[in-house]
């Protein structure tokens, strides 16, 4: 029995959104007793696309294709500066594609890697809370960059246009600030090689993966419908990668079918709708903003869109509240854990440089979203 409790903690508590989100839809149940009206509450386009998505970037990472990318850069002689400058734009650019979450669980434990060869352990907690900004707020650039883009790309039936000419702006202005702080401090010359060299594994398969994201990104572009990308994925994770399901992040696609429930069954219920409309329409950028900082952002755009037609506003909140809290984003979370598991971790420390650096890029971020909106 114990044995049991114990498990059940430990699934709760590596599922904590997941599980506020189940309790949210539940009592709202409450509100809107269930009924056939729920099966159009949830955006299945969005959970076909995410699922798709999820499972063609874990077939890319069984791969290696990172690691082989992040080896060939930082591979012989080197500058410090050069060095730290790749540890924190690996994340940014690669979230892009393969979202913010998947580009920490890759680069973070490389990082660690890295600065251990090369007697650095002291940059570690620096270059790792960087990192974690950097695919934050790399991850906005794009539709398919991080869930809640995902889902506003779809929910407001923005056009490429609309997107980019809002999320592109701040991406350059993140760029330049990560610049600024990687290249911080003084630099010296090092040799940086590895005990392993890093192979692509399995051509084929890589080959396979490259032509299933690109039908993704037809589909997130509405060029190729979702329907039919998503019999494709599954039939050929059937057919060449059964063990593709098994990465696939179920939580993540249960907390947004909660979320779609709850906001539904919210919206269904008119005082209740109308009072939320009313204080998101005061300022949707900043309520979604200190929403995601409780929540973090995919929820928090999920809730929150069922209540503004605001798309603008919500979407620089909900990306530029990543930044924030530990919780703001989930994908923060990840980095955390995986540096309290390396030798010799210091959380307090971890915490300290993570809040500071955080509330410094939010309120450069802030100021440079006020002419976007």
């Amino acid at each position: 029995m114990k044995q049991v409790c114990g498990a059940v903690i430990h699934w709760m508590k590596h599922e904590t959104v997941f599980c506020i989100a189940a309790v949210c839809a539940l009592l709202s149940m409450l509100l809107n007793p269930p009924s056939a009206a729920y099966l159009n509450y949830v955006d299945w386009r969005v959970i076909s696309l995410l699922f798709c998505l999820m499972a063609v970037v874990a077939g890319f990472q069984e791969c290696g294709v990172f690691a082989v990318l992040a080896q060939k850069l930082l591979s012989g002689e080197r500058r410090m500066h050069f060095v730290e400058l790749c540890l924190v734009l690996l994340p940014f650019f690669v979230s892009m594609l393969v979202t913010n979450d998947v580009a920490l669980i890759s680069f973070v434990p490389f990082s660690i890697l890295v600065l251990g060869l090369i007697g650095r352990r002291d940059r570690l907690i620096y270059i790792i809370v960087l990192q974690t900004i950097a695919a934050n707020l790399g991850s906005m650039a794009t539709p398919i960059g991080n869930p809640q883009n995902l889902y506003l790309y779809a929910n407001y039936g923005l056009t490429p246009g609309q997107f980019f000419g809002v999320m592109l702006p701040l991406v350059l202005v993140s760029l330049v600030g990560l610049t600024i702080a990687a290249l911080r401090g003084k630099s010296e010359g090092i040799s940086v090689s590895f005990p392993e060299q890093a192979q692509l594994r399995r051509p084929g398969r890589l080959g396979l993966m490259a032509g299933l994201f690109a039908l993704c990104l037809l589909s997130v572009f509405r060029v190729f419908p979702y329907p039919a990308l998503l019999v494709v994925v599954l039939a050929a994770l059937i057919l060449f990668d059964r063990t593709l399901f098994r990465r696939v992040d179920y939580g993540l696609l249960a907390t947004f079918i909660c979320f779609f429930l709850f906001a539904g069954n919210i919206g269904a219920c008119t005082p209740l709708q109308r009072g939320l409309s009313a204080v998101v329409s005061q300022n949707t950028a900043l309520a979604s903003l200190l929403t995601s900082q409780v929540i973090s952002n995919v929820p928090a755009a999920v809730l929150l869109s069922g209540f503004t037609a605001d798309w603008r506003g919500l979407l620089i909140g909900v990306n530029v509240g990543g930044l924030g809290t530990p919780i703001a984003s989930l994908a923060s979370l990840i980095s955390l854990k995986i540096y309290l598991r390396s030798s010799g971790a210091r959380a307090g420390e971890y915490l300290m440089t993570f809040t500071v650096a955080n509330a410094l890029a939010l309120a450069i971020l802030c100021i440079a979203a006020i002419p976007l909106l």
